[in-house]
């Protein structure tokens, strides 16, 4: 993979597409990844020697991208909108209380059982609100996958497969059934026409404000890390 050299050094993925008629750049605010696109038959240098004049805005937005933040003991992370500190605890399963998430066990795992935990409320959440908006339509969900997708926040697949990021759970409620709302609509419209968006509507009334939500605030739930 070229690189841009300086200190520290930027790495430029090339991506080559017959739809570009120019060189344009794009920094992922996600994960800081750098994206040059250029047309088929340009030349690789002639890409390079762009992203080098270029080289100021490509630091200064990488500069803005938040550091991701190591979970442990005393962090505070948000769990269905709700903003909880990190405590180590006795016993055998992480529980809430109060504006306390406890942890037990070895304090040096605590972001490791945190993150297990959020998946396993991710999976009962999304499965729970999939399965209760798919009935609502006369459909059903063949399974459902989480994963840490920092692309989209959900899927559908043609056999009614949903695929989702465990991360909603960190999200307020009413996010995370949007979401899921909005992947069962697909299960009835493969796109997102106007006849899609009227199923989601039907569904989840209001939703123009949960995907505001996730474009101004989503984000911000990758910058959690939890020791994997």
């Amino acid at each position: 993979m070229p690189v841009l050299p300086g200190a520290p050094p930027v790495e430029i993925r090339l991506k080559r597409s017959a739809q570009a008629r120019r060189f344009s750049l794009r920094v992922s605010r996600l994960d800081g990844r750098v994206t040059l696109s250029l047309p088929l038959r340009a030349r690789e240098s002639e890409a390079m020697a762009f992203a080098r004049s270029q080289e100021g805005w490509i630091r200064s937005a990488l500069a803005e991208i938040p550091l991701r933040e190591g979970v442990g003991i005393g962090s505070v992370v948000p769990v269905e909108g709700q903003f909880l500190r990190l405590e180590s605890a006795a016993g055998r399963t992480v529980r809430r209380e109060g504006d306390s998430l406890l942890v037990p066990g070895d304090p040096g795992q605590i972001g490791a059982r945190t993150g297990a935990f959020l998946r396993a409320l991710a999976r009962e959440r999304l499965v729970a609100a999939s399965d209760r908006y798919a009935a609502l339509i006369g459909r059903r969900v063949e399974r459902v996958t989480l994963r840490d997708t920092r692309s989209r926040w959900g899927s559908c697949a043609q056999d009614g497969a949903l695929m989702y990021s465990w991360r909603l759970v960190m999200a307020p409620p009413t996010v995370l059934d949007y979401v899921a709302a909005h992947e069962v609509a697909h299960m009835v419209e493969m796109n997102h026409s106007a006849d899609f968006w009227a199923v989601v509507e039907r569904l989840c009334p209001g939703w123009q404000e949960q995907r505001k939500w996730l474009h101004s605030s989503g984000q911000a739930l990758h910058q959690y890390r939890f020791g994997d």
